[in-house]
Order: structure tokens, then C-alpha cells, then sequence
């Protein structure tokens, strides 16, 4: 049966696996979308989403602009329902938890995600800072492990060797590839299941946004990717999985090498060619 949620949720407490009994059991591995809408002031802007997006592969979803791809991104992980003129209906599951249980916490759904956003968002503290901020928040406090994460996350997003002797130096100080990868190690730090990139190399140099895409392959082993994204090359260079949407509904999704290359749906046939962006 499905939930209904809307924009407001009270109550705090430990999260509730989803039982047998709830008919939508799923693994760790995947994200579950089950019947979601959204309207925001009114405005249907997502209907009737039905998705399974899965671990360890790129997925990404592609459509004209002003589709709804940014909003499902965020109503994944729960930015956009703070809104008083946002309603949202449905389920998503994220490893066989409910993210609109009212009594799951925002900061335990988003602690499975990490978040890279269209431009940079470094905080406005050190490097050392913006990595460790969300594992302080989560609770940990070890000095010696705090540095361990720091390497450890700057080294996978290949920028230890270029900061590790300012680790202290402000963010500002970065360029904005850096900055980008920097947030990119800040969402790794607090061990996310997913991360979700809201179109987020579109602001960099083609040297940048090479580096990060092949950051993404990289990370697909331990992670799952799904990016919002406006750039087909950018997809058709590494996606997985693929999503299409169209005036807020999933028209097609699949395996990459079907849907970019042979398409089901007449709609998917004329974007892929460049009818309508």
C-alpha cells in the first residue's frame, strides 16, 4: 500500500526497515521509486514515477529542460519538502527504507547520499573543515581518525598530492574543479550509499569535467551514481543506466547501450536526435 506524505514531517526516531509485510522489500543494492508525484504551488510537476535505480552502475537521467529531472533528484533525498507549496505522494525506498517515514530523520536519509550540486558548494571554512564537517555530525570526534578521512576521501577524488600540505588553507582558495572535488570528497567522508549529481560538471572546464567523470567510473565500485545531467556525450560516455523524462514522467529507462542506441519510444527516438532539447 502506498504512503502518502506531504510537505511537512514531524517526529524524530531511529529508522524502520521496511518489512515483508509492506509488499516493497528491497536490497541494499537499489532504489525503489513507487508510484511518486510531486506538485510544487500547485504545478504537477512529477507523475507517477516508477523506478528501479541500481548500486554500483552510472545512472543518469536525461531530458529537455525544465522536465523534472533536477526535482526527482532532490526529492531523493529530501531538499525540496521544507517547502510549504510542495506536495509529495508515494514511496522511495532507499536499501528497504521508507525516506518519507515521518519518523525517519533528514540527516540519516542524507547520509546515504552524497550531493554534488551544479556549482561547487565548498563551506566556508579550511579544506580539513569541509571534509570533516559531516562526520562530526554523525558523531565522530577522534582526532586521528578525522585525519585518516580526510586523506583518505582527498586521496580518491585525486586531490591529496594538491592540498596536503594546506589542508588548512580556506576552500575559497581552490579553483573551481578543485572546489567541485572537494565536495565531491565531502559527501564521501560520511560513507554514502548513492551519490547524486545534479548536473554537476556542467560549470567546469572540459579538463575538470573529464577528471570528474572519470572519478564517477572510478567510484561506481563502491558506489552508485546517478546524475542528472543536459549533455547526451556525457552519457553516452559513461552511463550504466539510463532514465528518460519527458514533461515530468519516465517515458523510457534501461541499460545504457539499449536505450541511447536503440530506443523504444518514439518520444526517445526524437531527443536522442535532436528534434526537441
Amino acid at each position: 500500500m502506498i504512503k502518502t506524505t506531504f510537505c511537512k514531517f514531524y517526529g524524530r526516531g531511529k529508522a524502520i526497515t521496511i518489512s515483508a509485510a509492506d509488499n516493497n522489500v528491497v536490497t541494499d543494492s537499489e532504489i525503489k521509486i513507487n508510484n511518486l508525484n510531486v506538485s510544487i504551488g500547485g504545478n504537477h510537476i512529477l507523475k507517477n514515477i516508477n523506478l528501479e535505480i541500481p548500486n554500483n552502475k552510472i545512472t543518469c537521467i536525461i531530458g529537455p529542460s525544465g522536465c523534472g529531472k533536477s526535482t526527482l533528484l532532490r526529492t531523493i533525498n529530501r531538499l525540496i519538502d521544507d517547502n510549504e507549496q510542495v506536495r509529495i505522494d508515494g514511496q522511495i525506498l532507499i536499501g528497504g527504507e521508507d525516506v518519507y517515514n515521518k519518523k525517519m530523520e533528514v540527516t540519516h536519509i542524507r547520509k546515504k547520499m552524497g550531493l554534488l550540486s551544479q556549482r561547487p558548494t565548498p563551506l566556508p571554512m579550511s579544506i580539513f573543515d569541509n571534509i570533516t564537517f559531516g562526520c562530526k555530525i554523525h558523531g565522530v570526534r577522534n582526532k586521528k581518525r578525522l585525519k585518516q578521512i580526510v586523506e583518505d576521501n582527498l586521496r580518491a577524488t585525486g586531490l591529496w598530492d594538491e592540498v596536503k600540505d594546506r589542508l588548512q588553507a580556506p576552500s575559497s582558495s581552490l579553483s573551481i574543479g578543485q572546489q567541485q572535488r572537494l565536495c565531491l570528497a565531502r559527501g564521501l567522508a560520511i560513507e554514502p550509499q548513492f551519490i547524486l549529481g545534479d548536473e554537476s560538471t556542467s560549470a567546469l572546464d572540459p579538463v575538470s569535467s573529464r577528471h570528474i567523470e572519470n572519478l564517477f567510473v572510478k567510484l561506481k565500485e563502491k558506489y552508485g551514481i546517478v546524475l542528472v545531467t543536459h549533455t547526451l556525450r556525457q552519457a553516452l560516455r559513461i552511463a550504466d543506466h539510463v532514465i528518460f523524462i519527458y514533461l515530468g514522467e519516465v517515458i523510457e529507462s534501461g541499460p545504457a547501450k539499449d536505450l541511447l542506441h536503440q530506443p523504444k519510444h518514439e518520444l526517445t527516438k526524437q531527443y536522442l536526435s535532436g528534434v526537441f532539447s
